[in-house]
């Protein structure tokens, strides 16, 4: 049994447990209540929209990180925004979801450099965040959403200013701080939508956004691959949503040395324009410049199946197996043919009758050899209302084909060149017309009509052009005009032995035996075993009185097997 004092003893202790939890309980109570406070701040709205964000990382060329960063999600298919920054200078990048799923990122939307910001695309489809329509107002209360570990951590800021820019979007500053890994992450407002994402200020003491409806509205165009920010990262621009920037941007990058991007320019484009022809059309050509000519041909069989005007399928598909035959004859592929062109094409005019489709069956015709019938549907489209000088250019090639008389060939030759005169699409009707004067004896006219080419063609003419130039002018004694030509032939093929021999015989007959000394050594270097070289370095060099120099050249040139060796040694008494 307790004793008196015991009892006492007892009652003191409870007093006193009793006292300690009247002063515990209200400090629990006040810390829970809070927690539920600060869990009631962040609607359910909020806690929703929180599923959009994401951590970004990107990496250079050889794989190390270059930056890490965040972002959200404001489309349904991987549309993502965020700094612009961690892109310059990535050759790659990835974003975590808060499910901790790992994606890719695949194109870039577009970017401003100004106000660090972006849009993007991730590979993957994707929870998109509202994006707020409304601007907020300085004293507004929003939650700044950091991803932490597949779930977000909420921080409540107060905006303390809001600034206007290009008369419509808002830029956010704020009078917190906030940590330097928090960059890109998503200020949501009360209602879960976005207002932009936090940025920090150089001098790291406050935070600012910039407007999500700005960032959201960067779109690729047809040209934005070639904007020198976008430039800076290694990481491909989206392909336009709209068709004709889509097949600018197609035509553009195929023209660029990277198969990798165009490639994927390709795929995007048959995703996004699965009815159109392009994408399909130009992966087949990329499988034909493989020599995989059964890809290519299940790749147009598949565009014809697919695409809504048929008619675009077929004389596209005419068109490549034309091209394979004239580019590539000793590739055998038993399918292809140019009846196989000649089927596609009057498959695609039969669908829709055109002046563009007759005119391909008229071209395939040709190439098989059917000349009359092709010279036939050439002069009914040079009568026609799309008359142009290619109809005539070409019936005057089927006319050549079929042995007719010169004059009946230049008649329609100068049609061909009488349609546009002054127009670049002349110059290759000048350049043949001029060829046959060329050949007819008649040097002067074929003169004028190859200055007329050079001059539709600013300048910018092959190699043998310049050679066949050369030899007109030679032919009528125009030998500056002729050495400024064999000098330029020269300049663009270097390595063509007969143009360095050409020039140094027109060296010496203009009387600088010197010069066309030069010239025979430059010409020797690339074919030593070159004959006549020898033969004009004599001659060069006897002129000069170096005999002994000229015997040896001549002799050189009688070991190569060239009687003119020995003819000129005994025609300089060099023997």
């Amino acid at each position: 049994m307790a004793t008196k004092g015991n009892s006492n003893n007892n009652q003191q202790t409870y007093n006193n447990n009793h006292e300690m939890k009247i002063i515990k309980y209200p400090i629990l109570t006040f810390i829970l209540l809070m927690f539920a406070l600060n869990i009631q701040a962040q609607s359910d709205a909020v806690k929703r929209a929180a599923k959009s964000i994401f951590t970004l990382t990107t990496f250079n060329q050889d794989g190390s990180i270059l930056a890490s960063s965040h972002g959200v999600f404001v489309g349904k298919n991987g549309e993502a925004i965020g700094t612009w920054t961690p892109f310059v200078g990535a050759a790659k990048a990835v974003v975590v979801d808060i499910d901790g799923q790992q994606h890719n990122v695949d194109a870039i939307y577009g970017a401003n450099e100004l106000y660090d910001v972006c849009k993007f695309r991730v590979d993957c489809t994707s929870q998109p965040i509202a994006i707020a329509q409304k601007p907020s107002k300085g004293g507004d209360k929003v939650w700044l959403a950091e991803y932490a570990m597949k779930k977000a951590r909420f921080k409540q800021f107060a905006i303390k200013d809001v600034e206007n820019f290009m008369e419509q979007y808002a830029y956010y500053i704020f009078n917190d701080n906030a940590p330097e890994n928090a960059t890109s992450s998503a200020f949501i407002n009360q209602n879960g939508e976005l207002i932009g994402i936090l940025q920090h200020s150089k001098n790291n003491t406050e935070v600012y956004a910039t407007d999500a409806r700005f960032i959201n509205t960067f779109e690729p165009k047809g040209l934005t691959f070639n904007e020198a920010a976008l430039k800076q990262s290694g990481i491909p621009v989206a392909l336009p949503s709209d068709l004709n920037n889509a097949r600018l941007t197609l035509m553009v990058s195929a023209e660029k040395n990277d198969s990798l991007v165009y490639q994927k320019y390709i795929n995007d484009f048959i995703r996004q324009f699965p009815s159109e022809c392009d994408g399909y059309v130009a992966k087949a050509r990329l499988y034909v410049d493989k020599n995989d000519f059964d890809a290519a041909a299940a790749e147009m069989e598949k565009a014809i199946q697919n695409v809504t005007n048929k008619d675009e399928a077929h004389s596209s598909y005419s068109t490549l197996i034309y091209q394979k035959q004239i580019l590539k004859p000793n590739e055998a592929y038993e399918p292809w043919s140019f009846e196989k062109a000649l089927e596609e094409a009057q498959q695609a005019n039969s669908i829709n009758p055109t002046p563009t489709y007759k005119h391909q069956v008229a071209q395939v015709k040709y190439s098989l050899g059917n000349y009359q019938e092709a010279y036939d549907t050439f002069m009914e489209l040079a009568k026609s209302e799309i008359r142009n000088g290619e109809f005539f250019y070409e019936a005057a090639q089927c006319q050549s084909q079929l042995q007719a008389p010169r004059e009946t060939i230049m008649a329609l030759l100068d049609s061909a060149v009488n349609v546009q005169p002054e127009s670049s699409v002349a110059a290759p009707y000048y350049l043949a017309r001029g060829r046959m004067y060329d050949q007819a004896g008649e040097y002067r006219l074929a003169l004028s009509d190859y200055n007329k080419y050079d001059t539709l063609t600013y300048g910018r003419s092959t190699h043998d052009f310049y050679y066949l130039r050369f030899k007109c002018e030679s032919k009528i004694r125009h030998y500056q005009q002729a050495l400024n030509d064999i000098a330029h032939a020269i300049l663009l093929n270097r390595g063509e032995s007969l143009y360095y021999a050409e020039m140094a015989s027109m060296q010496l007959r203009v009387n600088q035996p010197e010069d066309a000394i030069i010239t025979c050594n430059m010409c020797l270097e690339i074919e030593p075993e070159y004959p006549d070289p020898y033969i004009v370095k004599g001659i060069a060099l006897n002129s000069l009185n170096r005999k002994e120099e000229a015997k040896a050249a001549f002799t050189k040139a009688k070991e190569l097997g060239d009687e003119r060796g020995e003819e000129m040694l005994k025609k300089y008494k060099l023997e």
